[in-house]
């Protein structure tokens, strides 16, 4: 037998990797066994700790109240980030703009920019000035970390036990945050952001930094930010000057400033720092022999006359300033095209519907841009009261617009061929998924677009879109009409989806009045230095206006919006013996409402509804809004020269544009007729209709019943 061959000998590679390989799968049976014994161990000790009965139900309650809470601080921390965005901007600066604005007359209304810069360091402040205003506004202030618990828990008893707001519970480090970075908008987003940003106030700042930067940035009234130029504004003097009652005067300015500023209504101003007076002592900050001395002997104030500051109109045109002014230029004097009194007509016509009707239709807030048909900004109404909200509703809201959007698909018709005459199936129409309907909720038929338009149809301008236009040049349409609101290319857009500014509203009709152009619109006429030297002129130095709609296209549509207040939705906002043009805008829940209309003079968009975007009671744009617009434009229509709209001849009311309203809408009616004769079954039998007939016939051909009268009617004759 031979022997067997010698085995090779491996190499050192080799059994470096068979070693390897079986240190791997030792190491791995060692986990896997490990595991095994951790989990088995893990469960056994978990055996002992399980519950029954009621105290399992608690562990229940505890352990979901854990999972949504995790879940809550995730959205909430979502929310968040956006805000905190804003901090990483130079926050702190204020522009170094010093700018004083004159009306169109010269009359001097306002300034922005210095009269912020001014500061006075907290510690120079007099004591009894930091008391007054921690006292009303929070006297926890040093004892919490930007949002004070207690307080804003007891501000909500006192709110559910008087069945009202009677008390705030914002710290003043959360209405510095708001001040800072966010909005007056109440919603559930705009107060969570303002939570993390308090927290990240006092994380950044100090005490004594986060009430400086307060008393400096508040809105105080009058036209003044922080509470050294309202000292000064109100009383003539320093912050550092003011006695006890001037103290308790300016801190009672925080909550509404127009409300209490002493310059328009000293008694209420007054009757304020007595509150102020009563915080100090239920603080304990002082005792009411302290206080005695104010009480008896009132603040008096700088004679400053009751001509309220247009604050809204002051900020947009500041920042039109920032826009236009060059580098190098800081302190100047800005000519406006600011008219004082059709300012106050659109600020009583807002209020004064909001008074008569906000409760209602649940509405209460309302915007109003007035244009010259020049293209001035005559007036701007963001909101009922500056001191309670600075958030411009005119030039910063995006709410949606409704059918007030729909000139603007009509006006892309009119270039692509069609004529008001044009006819156009008002009946139900599907665009994919989506299927609009009317506001009737029953189909119009066949109509031309002077009805679709004066009628509000919905199903027409979306079937001009889908079937005709597409959503593309719409959009470019209203972008070169002078919309400066992001437009979302979708084909609900059509419908008024998007949201728009009432600014921008007012700048696309003013196209339809100023004869086809846009470029117009301007609040700034003349920027001079202190020395007087012209640094911006309008007339010279603004790009020079350009036709955005042809003769046709704009005559087609003048004349399809100068039907909406006669046979349309528009009917409260006619103007007496004045042609007017316009169109009603109502969304979806009733949240917005709009009438943006115009004459050969002026240009005015109306917006109403609420800030939190809760729905009213069925406002619709032909109600309130026109009820505003239609208030304020017959005082601005007075004494004036009278223009006619590009298109119609004439600007008075007469027989000829009420004939051709009334043919329009006889034409739409019959043909709505025959529409529902064509489509209409029939339902009668021939019999049964030769039976109906014989019937007619012998009711007709029977004789005439002589009925006897009675004794008393025979005396009298």
């Amino acid at each position: 037998m031979a022997s067997p061959e010698p085995r090779k000998r491996r190499g050192p590679i080799a059994a470096r990797l068979l070693a390897l390989d079986a240190w791997i799968d030792s190491s791995l049976y060692e986990i896997g066994f490990k595991a095994r014994q951790f989990w088995e161990s893990a469960t056994i000790f978990s055996r002992r700790f399980r519950v029954n009965g009621w105290r399992r139900g608690i562990i229940e309650v505890l352990s979901e109240g854990f999972t949504l809470g995790a879940g809550g601080i995730v959205v909430m921390l979502a929310l968040a980030i956006p805000a905190f965005q804003d901090t990483a901007g130079d926050w702190r600066a204020q522009g170094d703009f010093a700018v004083t604005f004159l009306d169109r007359y010269g009359n001097e209304i306002g300034q922005r920019g210095i009269i912020q810069r001014d500061s006075v360091p907290v510690d120079e402040m007099p004591d009894h000035v930091i008391k007054a205003v921690l006292a009303t506004e929070d006297r926890r202030f040093f004892d919490h970390y930007g949002i004070d618990v207690l307080g804003l828990s007891r501000a909500i008893f006192e709110n559910v036990r008087a069945n009202s707001v009677v008390q705030g519970g914002s710290s003043i480090t959360q209405q510095l945050a708001k001040n800072l970075f966010l909005t007056n908008e109440r919603t559930l987003e705009r107060k969570i952001k303002e939570a993390f940003l308090s927290l990240w106030l006092e994380a950044n700042l100090s005490k004594k930094e986060i009430l400086q930067l307060y008393l400096d940035r508040a809105y105080m009234g009058g036209g003044t930010f922080g509470i050294e130029a309202a000292a000064d504004f109100y009383f003539g003097k320093s912050v550092k000057d003011l006695n006890l009652a001037e103290a308790a005067m300016l801190a009672g300015l925080f909550k509404a400033p127009t409300k209490y500023a002493p310059h328009i209504n000293l008694p209420a101003a007054r009757a304020r720092a007595n509150v102020v007076l009563s915080n100090l002592v239920d603080s304990g900050f002082m005792t009411e022999g302290q206080v005695l001395q104010a009480r008896l002997h009132p603040a008096d104030v700088v004679d400053r006359g009751e001509q309220k500051s247009p604050d809204y109109y002051l900020d947009w045109a500041f920042d039109e300033v920032k826009k236009i002014a060059k580098p190098g230029q800081h302190s100047l004097v800005a000519h406006t095209t600011f008219d004082a009194n059709i300012q106050k007509a659109a600020e009583e016509s807002v209020e004064f519907h909001l008074r008569q009707f906000g409760k209602e239709y649940n509405v209460t807030e309302g915007a109003v841009v007035v244009i010259e048909t020049n293209g001035a900004v005559r007036a701007i109404v963001g909101g009922r009261d500056y001191g309670a909200s600075q958030f411009n509703r005119a030039t910063k809201a995006l709410r949606q617009t409704g059918s007030s959007f729909k000139p603007y698909v009509y006006a892309t018709a009119m270039e692509h061929g069609f004529t008001p005459n044009s006819i156009i199936s008002g009946g139900p129409i599907s665009w994919g998924s989506w299927s609009p309907h009317n506001y009737s909720g029953g189909s119009a038929g066949n109509v031309t677009l002077i009805m679709a338009m004066a009628k509000s149809i919905n199903t027409v301008p979306v079937r001009l879109a889908k079937d005709h236009l597409g959503i593309g040049p719409i959009k470019a349409m209203a972008e070169a009409m002078g919309v400066e609101s992001p437009l979302e290319a979708h084909k609900t857009m059509v419908l008024g989806t998007s949201g728009m500014t009432v600014m921008d509203q007012a700048t696309g009709y003013s196209v339809f009045a100023d004869n086809g152009f846009v470029g117009f619109r301007h609040g700034i006429s003349q920027l001079v230095t202190r020395t007087g030297e012209v640094v911006y002129d309008f007339a010279k130095d603004a790009p020079p206006p350009h036709r955005v709609l042809s003769e046709q296209a704009l005559k087609s549509m003048n004349t399809m919006l100068a039907a909406v207040p006669v046979m349309g939705t528009a009917r409260r906002a006619q103007l007496p013996n004045i042609v007017v043009a316009g169109k009603t805008g109502t969304t979806q829940s009733y949240r917005d409402a709009w009438f943006v209309g115009f004459t050969g003079n002026y240009t005015a968009a109306v917006w109403m509804g609420n800030d939190d975007f809760t729905p009213t009671k069925n406002m619709t744009g032909g109600s309130l809004p026109a009820m505003v617009w239609q208030r304020l434009m017959v005082y601005a229509h007075q004494n004036i020269d009278l223009k006619p709209i590009p298109g119609i001849d004439k600007p008075f009311v007469d027989e000829e544009i009420a004939a051709k309203a009334e043919e329009a809408q006889k034409k739409s009616d019959a043909q709505a007729v025959a529409d529902a004769a064509a489509e209409r079954p029939p339902v009668l039998s021939s019999r049964t209709t030769q039976t109906l007939r014989d019937m007619t016939n012998l009711f007709q051909s029977a004789p005439v019943l002589n009925t006897p009268q009675p004794p008393e009617t025979l005396s009298a004759l």
